[in-house]
């Protein structure tokens, strides 16, 4: 089966594909507006979940993944603001997770934070992440 490709649309004659509105719509659940997010990030985050789930991210998993991506950049304090504590605390047992695992779907969302440099000074320094 051939793999089904994301579009950013062009020149508003072609619509976005369905995922990256999945994505945008998510993000916008976890109070993050999705035109601060670069959209190769979003390629990229879209891809990751093909990767994960081969024939189809599930329609829950974009809203998960769209937290765990607002924590890393929005920081603790700001994105329990937003998603309440418990959104928090799921958030940070993810991080936990995946810096215990290693190479996780989850860590591969939070090292792509890192790399695009979008995540909050205070995520990096409260987990001690770094590029090495």
């Amino acid at each position: 089966m051939a793999r089904r490709r994301s579009s950013l649309g062009f020149l508003g004659m072609f619509g976005r594909s369905g995922d990256l509105r999945q994505l945008d719509d998510a993000l916008r659940g976890a109070d993050l507006h999705p035109a601060l997010v670069p959209e190769g990030v979003k390629l990229t985050i879209v891809n990751l979940m093909k990767d994960h789930w081969p024939d189809e991210p599930p329609s829950h998993a974009y809203k998960t993944v769209a937290q765990l991506f607002s924590y890393c950049i929005a920081g603790p304090e700001a994105f329990e603001r937003s998603n309440g504590l418990q959104n928090r605390l799921d958030a940070e047992r993810r991080i936990e997770a995946a810096l215990e695992t290693g190479d996780s779907f989850d860590a591969r969302i939070v090292l792509m934070t890192l790399h695009a440099k979008l995540i909050s000074a205070e995520v990096v320094e409260l987990y001690g992440l770094g590029t090495d």
